[in-house]
């Protein structure tokens, strides 16, 4: 394997920041604690991950946006969100979301083709 010399340099750089970065917090004698607006920010970050991924996953298909309503991922949101708002105080609501939703979608995407 013949390596340029700036790919080995770029490859250690790399990996020098990553550990400095992971064991940034361990080096400190004292205590790190984040701000209030930080700490609340990162109270919506699984959220908005979340989001990001699926809602892009239901709304578009190969790059475009939907453009029928006869695709059985809008009718498994659908019955999932149902589920989830009608069982919101359950400690089995998340699991249930996905067991409704999915009990939507399979029937619809295998049986008629959506």
């Amino acid at each position: 394997m013949d390596a340029n010399p700036w790919t080995i340099v770029v490859i250690i750089g790399l990996a020098l920041v990553t550990v400095l970065t992971r064991t940034f917090f361990f080096i400190s004698s004292r205590p790190w604690t984040l701000p209030l607006w930080a700490q609340r920010g990162l109270q919506y970050a699984p959220i908005a991950a979340l989001a990001a991924v699926v809602v892009p996953e239901v709304v578009m298909s190969q790059g475009q946006f939907i453009s029928s309503w006869q695709d059985a991922r809008l009718f498994a949101v659908a019955a999932g969100a149902g589920w989830f708002f009608w069982r919101k105080g359950a400690g089995q609501a998340v699991l249930g979301t996905i067991i409704a939703g999915m009990a939507v979608y399979l029937p619809l995407h295998l049986g008629l083709g959506w």
